[in-house]
């Protein structure tokens, strides 16, 4: 079970938040908001991929909306490879739901969040959405802009 914090437990300059992390569960998502989206870290020796979205000009995690008729797992599964070009090596592990408070409206959505890894990286093209990608080791400067809610969150994963 997951207890919100009092503070939130990351924030970003745009004026979202995350505010709860729950572990596990899987099969039983939270009920009192929306599940929206679903983000995977990808690991590859010790660094996971970030993208660099050109609309928000920031390096994120892979992944984004669940479709209509789509599983949380389905969705990050197809963002991963839309946004990189990228496949993890064996079916993802679930790491758990957070909840954010996301900005202007401040409305409350859940977003779920996997993790898996990657021995041979492919070739990277880039899309309309996606401008890069890096594998980055949550310490070094990337340039530009990192999301900090997907910083805090890819470090759950490790």
């Amino acid at each position: 079970m997951a207890y919100p914090a009092d503070e939130p437990l990351a924030a970003d300059d745009r004026g979202n938040s995350l505010i709860s992390f729950a572990r596990g569960g899987e099969a039983a998502p939270p009920q009192d908001a929306l599940l929206s989206a679903a983000l995977v870290a990808l690991w590859r020796a010790g660094r996971v991929l970030m993208v660099f979205d050109r609309h928000r000009q920031s390096w994120e995690l892979p992944g984004g909306s669940i479709e209509e008729g789509e599983t949380p797992r389905q969705a990050v599964v197809r963002e991963l490879l839309e946004e990189s070009g990228q496949q993890p090596d064996e079916r993802l592990r679930f790491i758990g739901y957070a909840q954010f408070v996301l900005a202007p409206d401040r409305r409350a959505e859940y977003l779920a969040l996997y993790a898996g890894s990657c021995a041979e990286p492919r070739v990277f093209e880039p899309t309309e959405e996606i401008s890069a990608i890096r594998w980055w080791d949550l310490l070094e400067r990337l340039p530009g802009y990192v999301q900090p809610l997907d910083a805090y969150l890819a470090a759950l994963t490790r």
